[in-house]
């Protein structure tokens, strides 16, 4: 098999404990390289847990992860981060006190900002060069959302990790957002999108990971579970056509 068919990220019998509790009881997760993978679940299902996991936030305590044909179970996030992965928090994390290209800028990781990329997030995100000067602190929960997205992808990654990024935003800002990610699939960015805006990820998805109990219980093309409203219902408890 060529290497470029093989998957970019690999899960394997993964189970993550945080205390007392079994999170993860025995994961497997294909990324193929390129395009979109969606994961969804109810809540409390652990997709949060399987990011922060690959991540390396959180420690695999059985299984293996490999990423772009290397094993990074055991490997510290600083290190994982530098092979070319990229995490976006639901909680929308930023430094509060720095202002919006003090963000991009300490996620410039390889030099100084590079202008032609931030004119090109800042066309998606209008926003942020209105506030370039001001505190991340001072901005509303979708421009806090829209930071965090544009640190994640200031520079080029191999995957993005993103936890519900529509969450709480306008539709004019999903609008956006639906272009950034669109564009990212045309270049040699994978993403791994947990998300509960069903409308949302099935005009992106190309594969889809549905988790329940800690496990994945389907994997297949979002083209195959859009048109199935009974595998919906039967997976997620819900319709994706209900959700537009």
């Amino acid at each position: 098999m060529p290497k470029t068919a093989e998957p970019l990220l690999t899960l394997k019998g993964v189970h993550t404990h945080i205390g007392q509790y079994h999170i993860l009881q025995g994961v497997d997760l294909t990324v193929p390289r390129g395009g979109l993978s969606v994961l969804l679940g109810r809540n409390g299902a652990g997709k949060t847990t399987t990011l922060r996991t690959i991540m390396g936030l959180w420690k695999a305590s059985a299984g293996s992860i490999s990423f772009d044909g290397r094993d990074i179970t055991k490997m510290a996030t600083p290190d994982i981060a530098r092979l070319g992965i990229a995490y976006v928090p639901e909680s929308m994390a930023v430094f509060s006190d720095l202002t919006v290209r003090e963000n991009l800028y300490l996620a410039a990781r390889n030099g100084p900002l590079d202008q032609a990329r931030v004119d090109w997030i800042c066309g998606f995100f209008p926003a942020l060069k209105k506030f370039w000067n001001y505190p991340a602190g001072n901005l509303s929960g979708g421009q806090k959302q829209m930071v965090a997205i544009a640190r994640a992808i200031v520079e080029p990654r191999k995957l993005l990790l993103v936890d519900e990024p529509t969450k709480g935003l306008a539709p004019a800002i999903i609008q956006s957002l639906m272009a950034a990610f669109r564009e990212l699939k045309d270049t040699s960015t994978s993403i791994l999108l947990v998300e509960q805006n069903f409308n949302f990820v099935r005009s992106l998805g190309d594969t889809v990971s549905v988790m329940d109990d800690g496990r994945v219980v389907h994997a297949g093309s979002m083209a195959q579970l859009a048109g199935d409203e009974e595998l919906q219902q039967r997976l997620l408890g819900l319709s994706l056509d209900s959700h537009q």
